[in-house]
């Protein structure tokens, strides 16, 4: 029997859950993307940065991407970029928005059936703010959980309707929203048993016995319900079949996960989600897979805790809302609770995040059924829900801080798990992303220490091995990564990247080839393999992988490369092709607009050259080739002045270019600053001892400044290196001349 409300009371507790729940997550808004599975779903995913087009559209639809089939899910994040850009904040607020919505459908739900206003306030409450559900709701990966789950209420809200009016019209609005859902995640292939559940109770269509038709009015048997939701068992069987097919390559084998391990683990993961939702402490994104050394008192505790429960809501199940409870945790549980182990995750709390409401459902009607009794014991309840909602409240904003940014997460969750290799990995590799190396390497280190084979761990090792020019020792984590996986394109593209950065480029063509024989529509590969033909000097072999590059994959530094290549044939039209179209792909590359700079200045456009030069400088200040061609250029245009503080910014940028010095000094003598060109034609000596005519050149100017003895010093030195340079003979003849007369003067 329905319990009547207020509806200003109702619409009151629904603004208490908007605003607590609002409350404890609203600090996303300034949140960063987290570096684990992020990158697959948003800030590497390239159709969800396109944002929403027609062809990608039909891609979410036609595609498993990421090892998944969840179309409703990919446009949703399109969406999110086609209205925000790739604004973290923005994402992540709408998973807040998902999830308050969620909540509200759940309240309306059960306030709907049950007509218990209370009980059903603290169930939503608590799906709304149990620190459990931070996971679904702070990981922008996990849109997902809490946007199939919209649909998972709504079903359940449709279901529920046409249960009270049975209508052909009212019944195809049930597997349309569940389909909607299994679009957004299967998860939702449990979700017709859970509506059987709601048969049994809170609707009471279920007749198990007669008198169950007389109580109700309105019982079925078991037999006739079953029917009733053939088509949506339908549709579940058909996502578990999509599903397993998506994730045919990340389902772990029985050679991985014996089935002795994976019960056992199940076994213990159903009883520690339940503690943690009554002590919700230690949570972490990972929890590393035990890999059957669980102890066997922890399997027998957790099996006991499992069967006691069960035997206790088989005494009472005539308070029907336990079985229904405790049945919708076991039985939404199911698909991920490791019989068929998808990743190397042992539990996960993102998996809890519908389930738990069969617990909280039992707890809810449990303590209405003892507070009904006495008044005081009512209010009581009432209190001591408030209090507890109040104290999740708490916990579940401290416990989404630790999502800030993924040196945080990770961090935590080494703090709260041991041997925790994962997140030793994931929280190196964001280290590395602050060019903090040696930390990152520590963390890479400790990943392998753990779990020695560990390939991505020694990918990142390798890249930050390489990073710090330890270049042999990166070479041997590639090759480590090729013993366990010798069909890893990715990797035999970054090993032939470092061969060509150690000039060793015909070693780099070879490896490359063999990646793209693995994966020869591999964009980066080609691209990566166009540059290393292009220092070998194979430049007709260059230009057609840089071509193939930017067909699979248009990408600005791929265009920029291609430019290069061209123009050493000649075509300086076709190259500033190249370099336009680099710079309409990424108006940031700097090295786009030199090269565009350079190819103006070959065809004596000197004020383009200017403009594109001074392009690539405001993007990139400390860019030295950049500021060394601006002042040619400027020097050209006889603007002399600009030209020498830009050869004074690339000599300051590169005390070490000998090019700087010397290219300072020749514009100083065009203004007949002598003096200074003499200092930075002595730096060019000293950094290139062996450059003659640079030492000629020195010892004319001092000559000039009647500083003989150094000159004579000078052209000595160059003769010493050339005897033979006609130059430094002739010089040293003149300053010799010169020396004597003096000396004769002096007499």
């Amino acid at each position: 029997m329905k319990q009547k409300y207020g509806r200003g009371l109702f619409f009151l507790l629904c603004v208490i859950l908007i605003v607590s729940t609002t409350a404890a997550y609203w600090q996303v808004h300034s949140f960063d993307f987290i570096n684990y599975d992020d990158p697959v779903y948003v800030t590497e995913n390239p159709r969800v940065l396109e944002g929403l087009t027609w062809a990608n559209i039909k891609w979410s639809f036609d595609s498993i991407y990421g090892s998944n089939w969840f179309p409703l899910t990919w446009l949703s994040l399109m969406l999110d970029r086609q209205l925000f850009g790739v604004n973290p904040g923005a994402f992540h607020l709408v998973n807040v928005a998902l999830h308050i919505a969620g909540t509200i459908l759940l309240f309306v739900l059960l306030a709907r059936c049950t007509g218990g206003m209370w009980p059903s306030f603290f169930v939503a409450a608590a799906f709304a703010l149990h620190p459990f559900h931070v996971e679904s709701v702070a990981w922008i990966t996990e849109r997902k959980d809490v946007l199939s789950t919209v649909f998972w209420m709504l079903t359940m809200l449709a279901y529920v309707r046409y249960s009270q009016r049975p209508t052909i019209g009212r019944y195809i609005l049930v597997p349309v929203m569940l389909a909607l859902g299994l679009m957004a995640k299967p998860m939702l292939v449990t979700l017709p048993f859970v509506l059987l559940l709601f048969d049994y109770w809170p609707l009471g269509r279920l007749r198990l016995r007669r008198a169950d038709a007389d109580v109700a009015g309105k019982g079925k048997s078991v037999m006739w319900l079953l029917l009733e939701k053939a088509p949506l068992f339908a549709l579940a069987v058909v996502s578990c079949v999509v599903t397993l097919i998506a994730q045919s390559r990340t389902v772990s084998t029985f050679r991985v996960f014996s089935l002795s391990d994976r019960i056992t683990n199940a076994t213990v993961a159903y009883a520690t989600y339940i503690a943690k939702t009554f002590w919700p402490a230690g949570l972490a994104i990972f929890y590393p897979h035990p890999h059957g050394a669980i102890p066997v008192w922890q399997v027998a505790v957790s099996a006991a805790a499992l069967l006691v429960i069960s035997v206790v809501v088989f005494m009472f199940r005539r308070k029907r809302y336990l079985v229904t409870g405790w049945l919708w945790y076991l039985g939404t549980l199911v698909p991920v609770i490791g019989l068929v182990q998808v990743g190397a995750q042992a539990m996960a709390d993102r998996y809890t995040y519908v389930p738990l409401a069969g617990l909280f459902v039992m707890v809810a009607w449990g303590l209405k059924d003892i507070a009904a009794e006495k008044r005081y014991l009512k209010r009581a309840a009432v209190a001591g829900g408030l209090a507890v909602c109040a104290a999740l409240t708490v916990l579940t904003f401290g416990q989404v801080g630790y999502w800030r940014n993924t040196i945080t997460l990770f961090q935590h969750t080494l703090d709260v798990t041991a041997d925790n290799y994962v997140a030793h990995n994931n929280l190196g590799i964001a280290l590395a992303e602050k060019d903090d190396l040696a930390a990152a390497m520590t963390h890479f280190e400790a990943t392998l220490k753990i779990k020695p084979d560990d390939t991505d761990a020694h990918f990142n090792l390798a890249k930050a091995l390489a990073k710090k020019d330890r270049v042999e020792e990166a070479m041997k984590h590639y090759e480590a990564v090729l013993r366990i996986r010798p069909g890893d394109a990715d990797t035999y593209g970054d090993l032939a990247s470092l061969q060509a950065e150690q000039g060793r480029f015909e070693q780099a063509v070879a490896v490359y080839r063999k990646a793209l024989s693995l994966n020869a529509d591999d964009g980066r590969l080609h691209s990566g393999l166009g540059l290393a033909l292009l220092r070998a000097g194979r430049l007709d072999e260059a230009i057609a992988e840089l071509k193939s590059a930017v067909e699979l994959k248009p990408d600005s530094t791929t265009y920029c490369n291609l430019g290069m290549a061209v123009s050493l044939t000649g075509e300086l039209d076709k190259a500033m092709e190249y370099y336009k179209k680099a710079i309409r792909l990424d108006p940031k590359n700097a090295e786009a607009y030199y090269n565009l700079g350079n190819a103006y200045l070959a065809r004596g456009k000197l004020r383009e050259a200017t403009v594109e030069y001074g392009r690539a400088i405001e993007i990139r200040n400390d860019y030295v080739k950049a500021h060394g061609n601006l002042a040619v250029a400027l020097a050209q245009q006889g603007k002399l002045d600009e030209a020498i503080k830009n050869f004074e910014k690339a000599a300051e940028l590169e005390p070490n270019s000998p090019d700087a010095h010397f290219n300072l000094a020749g514009t100083l003598l065009e203004k007949g600053d002598t003096g200074r060109a003499v200092e930075h034609l002595r730096k060019v000596v000293e950094l290139v001892p062996q450059d003659v005519g640079t030492r000629c050149m020195l010892a004319e100017l001092l000559l000039q400044q009647d500083k003989i003895e150094q000159a004579i010093s000078e052209y000595r030195e160059a003769l010493k290196l050339n005897p033979n340079y006609p130059r430094a003979q002739a010089g040293l003849n003149r300053a010799l001349k010169l020396q004597a007369e003096l000396n004769a003067g002096k007499q």
